[in-house]
């Protein structure tokens, strides 16, 4: 493969920005923002920009309010001190010529009372996802959540829109919901999840009409080409969702229906784990949604440079993001095209405080430019 031939760094036309390649910078929460306002740092700064070499940056998740928050140090963007922290990140990617979206989220039940001054974090339903989450004092098992009342309902859907807002205020380009691996909206459209019996459970529509009604609310805020959903369709066995002989034809009627809508991208994960004994579950998540969405296509999990080239060339996706491989590889786009080794990442310091394992992985040492 020539170099200058490979499809990972074509330039893309997104909605109304063109991404220098397709090289994508996944979300990726790394819990840094250890503050009382959970604000981002100089840090962030820091680490956003040296990676602005992705066609798009994606941020980790963040919070949209107090109420979605389930993990130590992530950072929100509900307020406006987040929103100046977040303005810092924007404005020194867009410096380096980077594009960045801002990454929408809830963790719905995959929280604890701790974070909620001794309050049942929201769910659907009331089904303890039996899962350990990572609070202010270690470790703890997730507890049994609170049903959402309607009112609840509505007001989630607001923070969604007021986030969706402040994310504008901060200068990204765009936003992505974060509909995917267990959080919030990912509940609604498990069966195991979510026993409601109103107009947000039972049938495939009434689960999946907590994200259309979100999508609607941010649609207000943000034109439909700059906002992009992620979905991880074959999760099973991981963040509390247990899949059903239902969830693929949920994803199916979710993806198909997005085809009405003008969005930037639906973004997504090939499964987490082998789901090859499940019978009703897609292993091949790139070539089942590619037959189904028209619209652009982005695909992540377990890709290195060969893979993330064949996966476009074949034509079952558009767009490819890169997790690990960007924290230990701030310049892998460049990596990539030079085909230079990639430095390995260092699973210890994923979450924890501070720059080591975040902001101290240098650019390839043969690279005369960096």
């Amino acid at each position: 493969m020539n170099t200058e031939n490979q499809a990972l760094l074509q330039s893309y036309k997104l909605g109304n920005i063109t991404l220098k390649n397709r090289v994508i910078m996944a979300p990726m929460t790394r819990s840094r923002a250890d503050n009382p306002k959970k604000t981002p740092t100089d840090m962030h700064v820091k680490y956003y920009t040296q990676r602005a070499g992705a066609g798009l940056i994606i941020t980790e998740g963040s919070q949209v309010s107090e109420r979605g928050i389930g993990y130590v140090n992530t950072p929100g963007i509900h307020t406006s001190e987040q929103v100046q922290g977040w303005k810092k990140v924007t404005e020194s990617v867009h410096e380096k010529e980077g594009k960045i979206f801002m990454q929408l989220w809830h963790v719905g039940r995959i929280s604890h009372p701790k974070f909620h001054n001794g309050e049942k974090p929201l769910a659907p339903s009331p089904v303890n996802p039996n899962e350990q989450v990572y609070t202010p004092e270690g470790f703890e098992k997730t507890t049994e959540p609170k049903e959402m009342s309607m009112q609840e309902i509505q007001e989630t859907i607001q923070e969604f829109k007021h986030a969706a807002q402040m994310a504008k205020d901060a200068g990204f380009d765009g936003i992505e919901i974060h509909s995917s691996n267990g959080y919030l909206f990912h509940q609604f459209f498990n069966k195991n999840a979510n026993h409601r019996t109103d107009d947000y459970g039972g049938n495939i529509q009434n689960r999946a009409r907590f994200f259309f009604d979100v999508l609607e609310a941010v649609s207000e805020i943000w034109p439909e080409n700059q906002i992009g959903c992620r979905f991880n369709p074959s999760l099973h066995k991981s963040f509390g969702i247990i899949a059903t002989e239902e969830s693929i034809a949920t994803f199916d009627y979710i993806i198909e229906k997005l085809n009405a809508y003008d969005l930037a991208y639906v973004h997504l994960s090939e499964p987490f784990t082998d789901v090859s004994d499940v019978p009703y579950l897609e292993t091949e998540i790139a070539k089942h949604y590619r037959k189904i969405y028209k619209g652009t296509l982005m695909i992540n999990n377990g890709f290195d440079r060969e893979s993330g080239n064949k996966v476009i060339e074949e034509g079952d996706a558009d767009l490819v993001a890169y997790a690990k491989w960007f924290i230990s590889n701030p310049d892998l786009p460049k990596r990539f095209e030079n085909k230079w080794p990639l430095a390995e990442y260092d699973e210890d310091t994923f979450y924890t405080t501070g720059k080591e394992g975040y902001t101290d992985y240098p650019n390839y040492e043969g690279d005369k430019d960096s």
